[in-house]
C-alpha cells in the first residue's frame, strides 16, 4: 500500500473527542436492601418521637398555661368517655330485650339529648384549648416574636384563620368518610383503614406545626407523603388506642390524647430531610455531589391523601357553584368564593420562613408523578 494512501486515510478518519459519557448522567440508585433499611430506620425514628413522654412531662410541668389547658381537656374528654361507656356498660344491659317503646328507644334519646351535645361541645372546646397549647409550645421553642409573626393579629389574618378552620372541618369530614369507606372493603378493609388512620392522626398532630411554619396544604400533604414511613410510625400509637370502641368512643379517646401528641409533634424531627437523596455518602468531593435515589422498588411518595383531596375538591366545587344563571357567572362566583381558601393553602399569607431542602440539580422523578 503506498505511503501517500495511508496518510490520506489517517487524515480522513479522526477519532471523536472525548466527551462526558452518558453513563455519568445516569441516575444512581441505592440497593433495595439499603432503601428498605432506611425506611425501617425512619419508621423507628417516628415511633421513638411518639413515645418521648419525658418531653411532655417537662413542658407541662414548666408552663402553667399549657398545664391548665391540658387539665381542662383531660376533664372534659373524660366526661365524654364516661358518658359513652355509661350507656354501653350500664343502661344498655338494663333495657336489653325490653318490649316497651320507651325502653326500646332509650338509646336514641340518650344519644340525641345528652351524648351528642357533650361530644360536640368537647370537640369544639378541645380544638380551642389545643390551639392555645400549640401556640404556647411553639412560643417556648421559637420565642414570642416568631409566634406573633406566625398568626398576625390583623383583619386579613383573622379571615385567613377562619377560612383555614372551615377548610380543616371539611378535611376532617372527608378523612372520616374515606376511613369508613376503606373499612368496608371485604377482607382487607379493616387493615387498610387502620393504616390510613395512622397517617391521618399524624397529619393532625403536625398540622399546627406546619401552619405555623407557613406550609400550604399541598406542601403539607407532599411533606407527609414523601416521609410516609416516619409519619405512619408516629401515628401508630394514637391509632392503636382509638380503634377498639364505637365511633364516638374512639373520637373521645383521640381527643383525650391529642394535646399530648401536639406537644410531641412540636419537638419531633421528621426524617429524611431530602427523600430523593436520603443517604449521601461523603467520601470525596465527587461522591458528595452524586445524588443517590432510593431504589425504584421502594416508593418515595405514597398518594395517601389522594381520595381525601379529591373529595375536598368536590365539596368545595359544590359549595362554590350555585345561584349562577350562566356557566360563566357560575365560574366567576366559584372562583370568587374559593379565592380565600386557595390563597391560604397556597401559602400567600405571612408566615415564618422554614428551611427546606431544595431538590438538587439533575434530580429525576421516580414512580408516580408529583401532584402539588
Amino acid at each position: 500500500m503506498p505511503p501517500s494512501y495511508q496518510v490520506a486515510q489517517r487524515q480522513l478518519f479522526q477519532y471523536p473527542q472525548e466527551k462526558p459519557s452518558s453513563r455519568s448522567s445516569y441516575p444512581t440508585f441505592l440497593s433495595f436492601q439499603d432503601s428498605a433499611l432506611l425506611q425501617l430506620k425512619w419508621a423507628w425514628r417516628g415511633l421513638h418521637d411518639a413515645f418521648r413522654w419525658n418531653v411532655v412531662f417537662s413542658v407541662v410541668a414548666n408552663d402553667p398555661e399549657i398545664r391548665a389547658n391540658i387539665y381542662k381537656s383531660f376533664l372534659l374528654n373524660t366526661l365524654s368517655l364516661t358518658s359513652v361507656y355509661a350507656f354501653d356498660l350500664l343502661l344498655q344491659p338494663l333495657v336489653h330485650d325490653q318490649q316497651k317503646w320507651l325502653h326500646r328507644n332509650i338509646e336514641w334519646f340518650y344519644q340525641i339529648l345528652w351524648l351528642l351535645p357533650v361530644v360536640g361541645l368537647s370537640f369544639y372546646l378541645n380544638m380551642t384549648w389545643c390551639s392555645v397549647i400549640a401556640k404556647q409550645t411553639y412560643t417556648l421553642q421559637h420565642g414570642t416574636r416568631a409566634a406573633a409573626q406566625s398568626q398576625p393579629a390583623t383583619y386579613t389574618g383573622i379571615l385567613n384563620a377562619l377560612a383555614t378552620s372551615a377548610y380543616r372541618g371539611v378535611m376532617v369530614f372527608t378523612s372520616v368518610t374515606v376511613s369508613f369507606g376503606l373499612r368496608n372493603i371485604p377482607f382487607i378493609g379493616p387493615a387498610i383503614g387502620f393504616l390510613f388512620i395512622c397517617w391521618v392522626d399524624a397529619y393532625y398532630c403536625f398540622e399546627f406545626v406546619w401552619i405555623a411554619r407557613g406550609l400550604s396544604l399541598s406542601r403539607r400533604i407532599r411533606h407527609l407523603e414523601e416521609r410516609w414511613a416516619y409519619y405512619f410510625a408516629f401515628g401508630l400509637p394514637s391509632a392503636a388506642v382509638c380503634m377498639w370502641g364505637s365511633a364516638l368512643a374512639n373520637g373521645a379517646l383521640f381527643a383525650l390524647v391529642y394535646p399530648v401528641y401536639i406537644i410531641l409533634a412540636m419537638h419531633a424531627r421528621p426524617v429524611p430531610l431530602d427523600p430523593y437523596n436520603p443517604s449521601p455518602q461523603v467520601t470525596n468531593s465527587t461522591d458528595n455531589e452524586t445524588i443517590r435515589h432510593p431504589s425504584p422498588l421502594v416508593p418515595i411518595r405514597l398518594p395517601i391523601f389522594a381520595p381525601v383531596m379529591w373529595l375536598n375538591d368536590l365539596i368545595i366545587k359544590a359549595l362554590s357553584v350555585g345561584g349562577g344563571s350562566t356557566k360563566a357567572s357560575g365560574s366567576r362566583r366559584s372562583r370568587a368564593l374559593s379565592d380565600p381558601t386557595e390563597s391560604i393553602e397556597e401559602g400567600s399569607t405571612s408566615a415564618i420562613p422554614l428551611r427546606i431542602v431544595r431538590p438538587a440539580s439533575g434530580r429525576i422523578n421516580i414512580g408516580r408523578r408529583k401532584i402539588d
